[in-house]
Formats: C-alpha cells, sequence, structure tokens
C-alpha cells in the first residue's frame, strides 16, 4: 500500500483519487491535441504553409493518436497503467519541446504527426476505459463521462491562454507552456496511480465483498492481444457498427470543429483569441453535457442516447454557416447545443463496448473503435482544410460533416441488439 493511500485510510475510496491523477493526465493530453489549431494561422503567417499542408500534419497526428488506442490498452495489460502512461507523457513532453526548433512542413509532420499523436494516443479514452473497469463496478458511466469531459476541460483551460499567448508572443512559446504543462504531471503519475484496487488492498468501488477480485497478469505481448482482440471482434456486426459511427463522431468534433473553427471565425473577422473563447464556451457546455451523458447511460438505453446526440449534433452542424450571420445569438446558441454534445457521445459508446464483448475485453475493442474515431477525425481535418483551400468556405465541409451525423443516428439504433455478451478475446 503506498503512503497516498496509508493518508487516505477509510476517508473514501482511493478508486476517486485514481480519478482525478487520469483526469489530470488526460487534460495535459487534451491541452497538447489542442495546440495544433491555435498554431495554423502563425504558422501559415511565418511560413507561409498552406492550410492543406498543416492540415496535413494535424491529419497525421489525429490518426496516430487513435490507432495507438488499442496498443495502448493492451501494454497497460501487458507492462501495466503506470509505466506505459509515463513514457507517453515523457514522449509527448520532449516532443512539444523540440517543436520549437522547426522551420519545415515536414518537420512538423514528424514531430507534431508522429510523435506528439502517438504519445497523446496512449493518454486517451482507452486509458479511460481500462481504469474505469478496473476501479469501478457501479457508477461505470459516470466516471466515464468525468474523465471524457476532461478533453472540454482542456481546451476552456488551455485555448484561451494559448491564443493569446500565440498572439501577443509567437508560437514558440505557446509550445513551451504546453510542454511544462504535461512534463508537470509526471510525478503525479509516478507516485499516485496504483495499477489496481488491490494494489493498496481494495476492491473495485461498488463491488460486492464476496465477489472474485481479477488478479490473472497478462504475458502476451501488446501486438498480439491487440490484434487477437481485433480478429474476434472484427467478425461481429456490432463492433462495425461501432467503428463506423464513431468514425463520423471523430469526423464532426475534433476532426473538424477541434481543428478548423478558430480558422474558419478568422474568415469571418474574428481573431484568434475570440475563436478559441467560443471553443473554450463549448468546453464548458460539454464539460457538463458529457458528464450528464455518464449518469444517464448508468440509466437509459445507450442506443437511444446515441440518436438523439447524434442527430442534434448534425443538426447543430447544418446550422453553423447561417450562425455567422446573426449578429448576437448566431454563435452562442450553437456553442451552447454543439457543446453539450461534443462528445457526450463517449460513455454510452462505451457501455455498449463492454455489454457486447465483456470487461476485460472492453478497454482494447474500444481502443480500435477509437481507432475509427480518429481516422475520422483525421479525413475530415485533411479534407475540410483541402474544401476551405479550393472553395475559399468551410460550409461545404459543415454541411458534408452535419449529414454524416444524421447516417449515424441512424446506424447505433441496430447496435447490441442480442441478449448475450459475444466474446472478443486475444488469440
Amino acid at each position: 500500500m503506498n503512503w497516498a493511500a496509508r493518508r487516505i485510510g477509510g476517508r473514501f475510496h482511493y478508486g476517486w483519487l485514481t480519478v482525478a491523477v487520469v483526469f489530470l493526465v488526460l487534460l495535459a493530453a487534451a491541452g497538447t491535441r489542442a495546440t495544433p489549431s491555435v498554431m495554423m494561422v502563425p504558422l501559415e503567417h511565418q511560413f507561409g504553409w498552406s492550410r492543406a499542408t498543416i492540415s496535413l500534419a494535424i491529419s497525421v497526428n489525429i490518426a496516430l493518436y487513435g490507432l495507438m488506442g488499442p496498443f495502448a490498452a493492451a501494454a497497460m495489460q501487458r507492462f501495466g497503467i503506470r509505466p506505459t502512461v509515463l513514457v507517453a507523457l515523457s514522449t509527448m513532453a520532449a516532443g512539444v519541446a523540440l517543436s520549437s526548433l522547426m522551420t519545415a512542413p515536414w518537420q512538423m509532420i514528424l514531430i507534431w504527426g508522429v510523435m506528439v499523436g502517438g504519445a497523446t494516443g496512449v493518454a486517451a479514452l482507452s486509458l479511460s476505459a481500462t481504469v474505469v473497469n478496473r476501479w469501478f463496478t457501479t457508477h461505470r458511466g459516470l466516471v466515464m463521462g468525468i474523465l471524457t469531459a476532461s478533453s472540454a476541460t482542456g481546451q476552456l483551460v488551455f485555448l484561451p491562454l494559448l491564443a493569446s499567448i500565440a498572439e501577443h508572443h509567437g508560437w514558440r512559446q505557446v509550445v513551451w507552456v504546453v510542454a511544462g504543462a504535461a512534463a508537470i504531471v509526471l510525478p503525479l503519475v509516478a507516485f499516485l496511480l496504483p495499477e489496481r484496487p488491490a494494489s493498496v488492498a481494495l476492491r473495485p468501488f461498488g463491488e460486492a465483498p464476496g465477489a472474485p477480485v481479477a488478479t490473472r497478469i497478462e504475458t502476451k505481448n501488446p501486438l498480439q492481444i491487440a490484434f487477437g482482440t481485433l480478429a474476434s471482434a472484427s467478425k461481429t456486426r456490432d463492433f462495425w457498427l461501432l467503428f463506423f459511427s464513431f468514425f463520423i463522431c471523430g469526423a464532426s468534433t475534433n476532426g473538424y470543429i477541434g481543428t478548423h473553427l478558430i480558422a474558419m471565425c478568422g474568415d469571418y473577422g474574428m481573431t484568434e483569441v475570440q475563436g478559441a473563447s467560443l471553443l473554450a464556451a463549448m468546453g464548458i457546455f460539454d464539460l457538463f453535457g458529457t458528464t450528464l451523458s455518464g449518469w444517464l447511460s448508468d440509466r437509459f438505453n445507450s442506443r437511444v442516447l446515441l440518436f438523439w446526440y447524434y442527430g442534434l449534433r448534425g443538426l447543430s452542424l447544418m446550422y453553423l454557416p447561417h450562425a455567422f450571420g446573426i449578429d448576437f445569438y448566431g454563435l452562442p446558441i450553437f456553442a451552447l447545443f454543439y457543446g453539450l454534445d461534443w462528445i457526450a457521445t463517449v460513455p454510452p459508446t462505451v457501455r455498449l463496448a463492454t455489454d457486447v464483448y465483456g470487461k476485460e475485453a472492453a478497454p482494447v475493442v474500444f481502443g480500435w473503435i477509437v481507432a475509427g474515431h480518429q481516422l475520422g477525425a483525421a479525413f475530415a481535418a485533411l479534407g475540410a482544410g483541402m474544401l476551405r483551400s479550393s472553395l475559399g468556405t468551410y460550409t461545404v465541409a459543415s454541411m458534408i460533416s452535419g449529414g454524416l451525423c444524421l447516417v449515424a443516428s441512424v446506424l447505433v439504433l441496430r447496435i447490441n441488439r442480442r441478449d448475450r455478451p459475444v466474446a472478443a478475446q486475444a488469440a
């Protein structure tokens, strides 16, 4: 039992402190992922790089962020949560700091796309799913909602500050602030993040005293775990419904809005700080919306929740091009409805994956589903940049993104239409 567990004693379950530490890890990763959107216009002005070129680096970052998910979840099973997260945070901090020296597009692709993208992929939703399934038997939806909301809080904390720094001091100062934030979290993970409840002589929160405790140590290598689970899960229809609906989720959130909204606001005469503040306001709404979504997913049918989330998001995106033409209420209305729905899809999606594939396999299966999310985000980040470069406007991209969300609202109604879980074990 570590010193923090001894100090806490019986005052509250250590799982909640674990949630707080992981929340901060995800917060730092969220701020790191949001940084390229703040840097887009300054890099365009300083180096003459087109938005399509910068979007390529961002799309590589987003794709690797998602593709790392299943391998990160498998590495946590094989090597442990703490060592895996420590390596990721160290790589993230070093990569961001190194980017202050870049002067060519290939360097941005290598550093922000490959190095930072791969590192942030470890500190992502697969980490949340692993921690939730290990530490909690009850309130899993609520806890997943809280951890997922850290992405919104990352925007709230970082974006206006980073945009202001970029505007007054340049983009290189931005990367030093972000690198420092990632480095600060390292000692918290090293000293306060146990591997599992048994490491501090506890049971998962909400688990009955007589229930068996999972203590099996995974001996297979992460590649075998990840690909074996994929081979099993990919034979089921539910996997592909979850994968493609989450592909659309990624395309319509951090791929499009998260990457391009600040630049889009600039097309309508708004400053970078104003655009970042709009994203931050959406982050505030999403903090409440995603936490509420987690609470709802513990109580209501996840398919029905996802139907409404995707449908309302699609309508919001179709409204966005018109919002800039309404003097006062246009953008605030968009920020409210879209913000509440930003990543509210995550808790019910995790719940469905756990219901279909079981508690042990769910984090790795969900890692592959997150890969679909980030492939969709990469597709939208690059596609929207190319459409903007060729058409001079984001309107077509907004309509395409909104239409895809309406398609997803229909797809999700077909998920988990059976009564018993499907096995998805590593080969």
